[in-house]
C-alpha cells in the first residue's frame, strides 16, 4: 500500500489502518485466505512501511518549515507596507497641517509672533526637504506610485519646482550612452513622456521643462563642441557640421511637437538661442568658402595643364575690339596655338556645380526665410563668376584667339572641340533644380532670370563668332586647295582626245576635306545646331565653287570635266543632308551644262526647268566662259 499523506486525513483510526495494512499483505490476513498466515512476511511489510512513514514525515516537516518561513516573510512585508501607508498618511496630514500653518503665519505680525513664524518656517522647509528626498529615492527605485503621491503633496509647496528639477536631472542620468546624442534624446523623451503623465498632474509643463533643459545644456554643449573645433581651422568641415547639426536639431524638434508643445514659439526659440551666433555669419562664411574652393578647383586644373591664365581684356578698348570682331569677323591680334587643348574640363564643371549644389542646400536650410532669396542669388553670382566667366568664357576667349586666319595653311580648327564640350554641359539643370525653388516667389527671380539670360547670350555670341570664323577657315582651306591644285589646263587640255581622268585632283582633295569637316560638325553639335551650321557651311561651299569655276575658260572636253567635278561636289553635298545645299549644287550642275551644249541648243537649255528662273546675266556669264564664245557668236542668244 502506497504511503501518502492522504491516508492520514481525518477521521483517522490507527487500529483500522494496521488491520488494513495486514490484510493487504500476502500471508498476513488474520482470517486465513488463499495463502496461509506468514508472520515473517507481515513483519517485513511492517518494517518497510515504518521506514516509508519516517520519510513521509521528513518531507512533510520540510514543507511545513518552508511555509512557515514564507508566512513570516509575507507578514513582515505586509507590516512594512502598513507602516509605509501609515507614514504616508502622516506625511500627507503633516503636510496639510504645516501648509495651512505656513499660510496663517504669513498673516501674523512679525514683532509678536517672530518665534512662532520661525518655527513654522523651519518645519515647513524640513518637511519640504524630506518630501523631495523621498521623491528622489522613489524615482531611483522606480516606484511610480510613490513618486505620484509625493509629487501630489509637493504640488502646494514652493519646492514643487525643485522636485521637477530633480526629476529632470535624474531621468537624464545614463541616458546619453550612444555616439548619437540626437537619437539618445529622442529615446529619452519618448520614455519620459510616457512616465510624466503617471507622476505629475501637469505633464506638458514638465516635458517642456525637460526639453528646455536638454536644449540649453546637452544640445548647446554638443553644438558648441562640434563647431568651435573647426570654425577657424577648417571652414568646409565647419559648414558641413553646421548644416548637419542644424538639420538634426530641427528634425528632433519636429519629433518633439508630438508632446503637445507650441512648436512655433517654444521650440523655435530654443533652436534660435543655440544657433543664432552661428547663423548670423553663415552666408559670409559660405560665400568666402565657395570663392576659395572654386578658385582652388580652377587653379589646380590650369596647373595640371601647365597653363598660365592669360588676362582677358576689359574696358572700352576690349569692348571696341569685340564689337569689331563680331561685325567684321577679323582676328584682332595674332592667333595662339593651344596644341589641341580646349581648356574646358568636365571634371572642373562637375566639381564647381557640386560645390554650388551643396552651398544651395545649406543656404536653404540655414538662411532666414526673409534672406533666403538674396543669399541664394549671391551664391548663383559666384557660380556665374567662376564657372561661366572664369572657366567657360575664358575657354571661349582662348578658343577664339586660337582660330587661325582664313588664309592660313593646314589650320587646326580646335574651336569645334570647344563647342562640343560646351554643349555637353548642363548649366540649366543646376539653375532649375537648385536655385529656382529658393527664389521663385521673390523679387530676386526677375533679376536672376535676367542675369542668366545675359550670361547665356554672351556665350552664344562668342559661340556664333567662333563658329562663323571656323567656317571661314574651312572655306579658306578649300580655297587654298583649289588655288594650289587646280590648273588652267585642267579645263582646256592641250589634247582634247587624251583626257583619262573622271574629275580633277583639286576636286578630289576638296571633297575629301569637306567630308571630314561635315563629320566633325556632326560630332561637335546636336539637334538643330547641326542643320544650322551645315546649311551655312554648304552655302559658303557652293559660293566658293561657283566663284572658282568662273575663273577659267572651258573647251568642250574641259567643260565635260567641269561637269564631272560639280557632280562630285554634289555627291559631297548630299552628306550635308540639307535640301537647300543639294538644290544649289543641282543648279550649279545645270549651269555647267551651258559649257558643253551645242550652240543651237543653248536657248532651249536656258529655258529648262532648273535654269529658267535664274537671272539671264548669270546664264550669260557662264556661257562667256566657253572658248568658242566669240567664234560661235554665242552672245546673240542673250541679246
Amino acid at each position: 500500500m502506497a504511503t501518502t499523506a492522504q491516508l492520514f486525513e481525518e477521521p483517522f483510526d490507527a487500529d483500522e489502518y494496521i488491520e488494513r495494512l495486514a490484510w493487504r499483505t500476502p500471508g498476513g490476513g488474520s482470517k486465513g485466505g488463499a495463502e496461509a498466515f506468514d508472520p515473517k512476511k507481515l513483519l517485513e511489510e511492517f518494517v518497510n512501511h515504518i521506514e516509508e512513514l519516517k520519510q513521509l514525515d521528513e518531507r512533510i516537516q520540510r514543507k511545513v518549515e518552508k511555509l512557515e518561513q514564507q508566512c513570516h516573510r509575507e507578514a513582515k512585508e505586509f507590516a512594512h507596507k502598513v507602516q509605509d501607508l501609515q507614514r504616508s498618511n502622516q506625511i500627507k496630514e503633516a503636510a496639510d497641517i504645516i501648509q495651512k500653518l505656513h499660510l496663517i503665519a504669513q498673516e501674523l505680525p512679525f514683532d509678536r509672533f517672530s518665534d512662532v513664524k520661525a518655527k513654522i518656517a523651519s518645519k515647513y522647509h524640513d518637511l519640504e526637504r524630506q518630501l523631495i528626498q523621498e521623491f528622489t529615492a522613489a524615482q531611483r527605485r522606480g516606484e511610480i506610485g510613490r513618486m505620484r503621491e509625493v509629487a501630489a503633496v509637493l504640488l502646494h509647496f514652493k519646492g514643487y519646482a525643485h522636485c521637477v528639477d530633480v526629476y529632470i536631472k535624474q531621468c537624464q542620468e545614463g541616458a546619453y550612452m550612444r555616439n548619437d546624442v540626437f537619437e539618445d534624446i529622442a529615446i529619452l523623451c519618448q520614455r519620459v513622456n510616457k512616465q510624466v503623465g503617471e507622476v505629475f498632474c501637469s505633464p506638458e509643463t514638465v516635458m517642456a521643462k525637460l526639453i528646455q533643459s536638454i536644449f540649453e545644456n546637452r544640445i548647446q554643449a554638443h553644438v558648441k563642441e562640434r563647431l568651435e573645433e573647426t570654425r577657424h581651422s577648417d571652414v568646409e568641415q565647419y559648414l558641413k557640421n553646421l548644416y548637419d547639426l542644424y538639420s538634426r536639431t530641427t528634425a528632433l524638434a519636429a519629433k518633439l511637437t508630438d508632446f503637445n508643445l507650441d512648436k512655433h514659439t517654444f521650440l523655435s526659440k530654443l533652436i534660435k538661442n543655440i544657433f543664432s551666433c552661428y547663423l548670423e555669419s553663415y552666408i559670409d562664411m559660405e560665400r568666402q568658402y565657395l570663392q576659395n574652393r572654386s578658385g582652388l578647383i580652377l587653379q589646380r586644373y590650369y596647373d595640371s595643364k601647365n597653363h598660365q591664365k592669360r588676362p582677358v581684356g576689359t574696358g572700352s578698348m576690349q569692348e571696341l575690339k569685340e564689337r569689331i570682331r563680331q561685325r567684321t569677323n577679323l582676328p584682332l591680334g595674332p592667333s595662339i596655338d593651344t596644341h589641341g587643348e580646349t581648356f574646358l574640363s568636365q571634371e572642373v564643371v562637375v566639381n564647381l556645380l557640386q560645390e554650388t549644389r551643396h552651398a544651395f542646400e545649406r543656404c536653404n536650410k540655414l538662411s532666414d526665410p526673409a534672406d533666403l532669396p538674396k543669399n541664394a542669388f549671391s551664391i548663383f553670382l559666384l557660380l556665374v563668376e567662376y564657372l561661366c566667366v572664369d572657366h567657360i568664357d575664358y575657354a571661349l576667349e582662348i578658343g577664339l584667339s586660337a582660330i587661325p586666319s582664313p588664309d592660313a595653311k593646314n589650320a587646326n580648327l580646335y574651336f569645334l572641340d570647344v563647342v562640343q564640350q560646351l554643349l555637353s554641359l548642363r548649366f540649366d539643370k543646376q539653375f532649375n533644380d537648385h536655385l529656382m525653388p529658393l527664389i521663385s516667389s521673390s523679387p530676386k527671380l526677375t533679376e536672376c532670370l535676367h542675369k542668366k539670360k545675359e550670361v547665356i547670350e554672351q556665350m552664344e555670341v562668342k559661340l556664333d563668332t567662333g563658329i562663323d570664323r571656323t567656317l571661314n577657315c574651312m572655306i579658306g582651306q578649300m580655297k587654298h586647295i583649289l588655288v594650289t591644285e587646280q590648273k588652267k589646263t585642267d579645263f582646256k587640255p592641250e589634247d582634247e582626245n587624251n583626257v583619262m581622268i573622271q574629275y580633277t585632283t583639286a576636286c578630289s582633295k576638296v571633297c575629301a576635306y569637306v567630308s571630314k569637316q561635315v563629320e566633325r560638325v556632326r560630332r561637335s553639335m546636336d539637334g538643330k545646331n547641326v542643320d544650322t551650321v551645315l546649311t551655312e557651311l554648304g552655302v559658303r561651299f557652293h559660293r566658293l565653287i561657283h566663284e572658282h569655276l568662273q575663273q577659267f575658260s572651258y573647251s568642250s572636253m574641259g567643260g565635260m570635266l567641269a561637269i564631272c567635278d560639280v557632280a562630285e561636289y554634289r555627291r559631297s553635298a548630299k552628306d550635308f543632308r540639307v535640301p537647300l545645299v543639294l538644290q544649289l549644287f543641282d543648279t550649279l550642275h545645270a549651269l555647267c551644262n551651258l559649257l558643253v551644249v551645242a550652240p543651237d541648243n543653248l536657248k532651249q537649255v536656258c529655258s529648262g526647268e532648273q535654269l529658267t528662273n535664274l537671272d539671264r546675266n548669270l546664264l550669260h556669264a557662264f556661257v562667256q566662259l566657253r572658248v568658242d564664245y566669240r567664234s560661235a557668236r554665242l552672245g546673240r542668244h542673250f541679246s
